[in-house]
């Protein structure tokens, strides 16, 4: 699980699936059983270890009353990551929402909106299923119809919205792009542009974007090197 807060990385692992190379690009590596968790301890990419649902929790009061300037990511890696993930969860009110990568002719689709490089996503209506949002929301943001291939990944992102803490739990699909003569940027979005974008030229744009963005296309990009996207 990966949630953003202000952008800054916060995942929980399994302590036994972080490899030595893994370990090695943290900053700071912070047992919990031996130190206790401080704000002062939240700088560049830090690993703790033996992490409990309560110190995760307690991480993430710390984040949301001021974020430290100086952070970068946090991991926690745990012995009990469904019950980490349960007890985040039951703090936030959790809304799902779906987006994509829209494949053609090997190039990808962005927009632009409100100065910052994005990827059409949006909230699931009543009754509808994660794709069917997927689907969706690309055409109504994009005006262009695509069918998906396949899953990419899940991000998590916080937010308050009228004094509540809110989780958005996002999935992400690449689709395949049927028919984009009607490809125009929904204006009361915000939008105000779009690109089909070559994986070099996404990459280059994506600097000014957010680093849940980023997350997004190096997922896709892992899944290209699995399968033929």
């Amino acid at each position: 699980m990966i949630i953003f807060f202000d952008d800054r990385p916060f995942k929980i692992v399994r302590a036994n699936q972080l490899s030595e190379a893994e370990t090695a690009q943290f900053d700071h590596i912070v047992d919990l059983r031996l130190t206790k968790l401080q704000k002062n301890l939240l700088t560049g990419h830090v690993l703790f270890l033996n992490a409990t649902a309560a110190t995760s929790v307690q991480a993430i009061n710390i984040l949301e009353k001021e974020m430290p300037a100086d952070l970068l990511s946090i991991t926690m890696a745990t012995r009990e990551k469904s019950e980490v993930e349960d007890k985040i969860k039951g703090i936030f009110k959790v809304i799902k929402a779906a987006g994509g990568v829209v494949v053609k002719d090997g190039k990808w689709l962005f927009m632009y909106r409100r100065k910052k490089w994005d990827l059409p996503k949006g909230k699931l209506d009543k009754g509808e299923n994660s794709k069917e949002a997927a689907v969706r929301e690309i055409e109504e943001e994009t005006g262009v119809k695509a069918v998906i291939r396949d899953k990419v990944c899940t991000t998590w992102h916080t937010y308050s919205l009228n004094n509540n803490r809110i989780l958005k739990k996002t999935k992400w699909y690449v689709l395949d792009c049927i028919d984009d003569s009607g490809m125009t940027p929904q204006a009361d979005e915000q939008i105000e542009k779009l690109s089909w974008l070559t994986q070099a030229e996404g990459q280059a744009i994506l600097v000014n974007s957010f680093s849940s963005i980023r997350y997004v296309v190096d997922s896709l990009k892992k899944l290209q090197g699995v399968k033929e996207i």
